[in-house]
């Protein structure tokens, strides 16, 4: 695990993403004990104020502060990044299990099924649910968690499949395993790294499909600011005042963007086959090394 730790770190995308995410992490837990000022407070004496002292990033046309809004608006997106992948984990590791464990013609069953849903995007299928329940954040979090576990899913249950031919799983359901103990003890351990790495991609789309079904109104209310429901609500006085646009969109594009770098970094460092290549590169490169 160490040694998966520093790989990650050492390379530029996870070290950016590791920090990108502790800040966003450590501010939604700031923002339970303070900001600036209170963000849903109303002040039209300070509309479109700085950026400067006292808003540091500035006001918006109700006088808001703006770096208070975002700083509430981590909450929205960390709820909805470990949500989603609670939803997702849990649903996609079922769908996979069924598609693997199960006999064939329920095997065969679930594939098919699994075909059918990956083709429909994750937003278009959030946008569908949250219209027919309501805009909430719960909504969401289910909304892009069962979309993404459809591709969880997709991607573990192949994996699944080829570890279930191995010697020790064989030699384990021999030896008396039930099919749930192989799942726990053999199968599940040896697709975590996959399994792992399409969570920090799945983080990324739910906080940029919350981020778009807000925009859209399907998301967030006004009592739980996003950075989506900020952008949508500023996007009109983008000619009276440009810059305040700037930092939710830039805050939603870092966010996402460490969340890419951080599955990237992932699958380099606990991917065995790429560690490998690596090592034999090196060894071809330095004279006197055998690979």
């Amino acid at each position: 695990m160490s040694g998966t730790l520093r790989r990650l770190i050492s390379s530029p995308g996870g070290a950016y993403g590791v920090a990108a995410l502790s800040v966003v992490v450590a501010t939604a837990i700031v923002s339970f004990l303070w900001t600036p000022f209170d963000p849903l407070t109303v002040d039209t004496d300070a509309r479109w104020a700085g950026p400067g002292w006292p808003h540091a990033l500035g006001t918006d046309n109700t006088g808001r502060d703006i770096l208070s809004l975002l700083m509430v608006g981590a909450r929205t997106a960390v709820f909805v990044a470990v949500g989603s992948a609670v939803v997702s984990a849990v649903f996609g590791v079922a769908m996979a299990a069924a598609g693997a464990l199960t006999p064939r013609w329920a095997r065969e069953s679930v594939a098919v099924l699994i075909d059918i849903l990956v083709a429909f995007p994750v937003l278009l299928i959030a946008m569908m649910i949250s219209a027919v329940w309501g805009g909430s954040l719960w909504v969401v979090v289910a909304a892009v968690g069962l979309g993404f576990g459809v591709n969880i899913a997709r991607v573990t249950r192949p994996e699944l499949r080829r570890v279930m031919a191995s010697d020790y799983v064989l030699a384990g359901r021999a030896a008396g395993l039930t099919g749930w103990q192989n799942l726990t003890r053999h199968l599940l351990p040896n697709v975590a790294p996959v399994f792992i790495v399409q969570l920090s991609w799945g983080m990324a789309v739910a906080v940029l499909a919350e981020a778009g079904l807000s925009y859209l109104g399907f998301g967030a209310s006004v009592t739980d600011p996003s950075w989506g429901l900020l952008l949508a609500e500023l996007q009109p006085y983008i000619g009276v005042q440009p810059l305040s646009v700037l930092w939710p969109g830039l805050t939603i594009t870092l966010t996402v963007l460490a969340f890419n770098l951080l599955g990237d970094a992932l699958r380099d460092a606990t991917d065995p086959t790429l560690r490998s290549r690596g090592r034999r590169a090196i060894a071809h490169d330095t004279p006197g090394v055998v690979a």
